[in-house]
């Protein structure tokens, strides 16, 4: 079967499913409102147990991140992004997702060539260019 690029686009056209777009968007809405709001309550808890703000907004992340990998590795974070799409991307869960899958997926090609090297193919991009990016302001805010 012999197709042009057109007319294998008009092929797939008629063939897709329609997104259904606003239920998208407001499933994401409300997962990663979820989410943040998950996020103040261990917050708040952690604020209530005497920490202060600053340090319990620490505790916190690293709270965020370490539900987000237990979920991840008990195969629940991705029924969740199933559910809630682009929602389940709030920063610093999601990256912690994109960091531990990788890794779970690639471990049984070992410790260094599996886990350790596939678990930065996503994440490893956003921190090079997160650590740019912050040189580069440093820079400029010291210049200015």
């Amino acid at each position: 079967m012999d197709m042009t690029k057109q007319e294998y686009q008009a092929y797939v056209q008629a063939r897709a499913k329609q997104s259904p777009l606003v239920k998208d968007c407001a499933l994401a809405f409300l997962t990663g409102g979820f989410i943040c709001v998950l996020g103040q309550i261990i917050m708040e808890l952690w604020m209530a147990a005497g920490l202060e703000k600053t340090d319990a907004g620490t505790a916190t992340s690293i709270s965020l991140v370490f539900l987000s990998v237990l979920l991840t590795g008990l195969s629940l974070y991705n029924k969740l992004a199933r559910y809630g799409g682009a929602g389940t991307l709030v920063p610093i869960t999601g990256f912690a997702n994109a960091v531990a899958s990788p890794a779970i997926d690639f471990k049984s090609e070992g410790f260094v060539t599996g886990m350790a090297a596939k678990m930065f193919t996503v994440a490893g991009p956003v921190i090079v260019f997160g650590v740019t990016a912050s040189v580069i302001y440093g820079v400029v805010l010291m210049l200015l």
